[in-house]
């Protein structure tokens, strides 16, 4: 009778992470992403649920990535990691008179000192959608549009549109 070897452990985590590799592109590329996003219910879980559920694998082209908890209301892709939560509250500095840049039919609210800051994170809020939903674009991905751009038509079919961007 011949003897089998045990799988070694250094193996273990690289079977499991090609395992969740098979249903998550990318998902073992720098291990999974915290993210801090509400406790939702009602109408807002349900849209922000199809919302995850709808994002695309890739933005900015950067992979997705596995996040933490998660069943959280978010998403990341990259290393550094680009991090949307859905449901966030409204950004402070977010007003009547606050500049609202709209790219493919979905508005967005940037602090004006991260425009002028090219060095700077870029922290961007969805205007007018019965929820709010905020992305973080590290700074090397700059410019912001392309991640606009690729999660525009995910927000627009997940979330209600209450007041265009003006």
């Amino acid at each position: 009778m011949r003897e089998q070897r045990p799988v070694p452990a250094r193996n273990a985590g690289a079977v499991a992470c090609l395992a969740v590799f098979a249903g998550l592109a990318g998902g073992c590329s720098g291990g999974e992403v915290p993210v801090d996003a509400p406790a939702l219910t009602g109408a807002a879980a349900k849209a922000c649920g199809k919302l995850v559920r709808s994002l695309p694998q890739t933005v900015s082209d950067q992979s997705r990535r596995l996040v933490d908890p998660g069943q959280a209301y978010g998403a990341a892709w990259g290393d550094p990691a680009i991090v949307l939560r859905c449901g966030v509250r409204q950004p402070k500095g977010l007003d009547r008179f606050a500049t609202c840049q709209e790219t493919n039919g979905v508005g967005w609210f940037v602090p004006e000192e991260q425009i002028e800051d090219q060095s700077a994170d870029v922290l961007m809020t969805t205007i007018g959608f019965a929820q709010n939903v905020q992305v973080r674009v590290p700074a090397q991905y700059r410019p912001p549009a392309a991640a606009m751009v690729d999660l525009g038509d995910a927000i627009k079919q997940a979330i209600l549109e209450v007041k265009p961007c003006l």
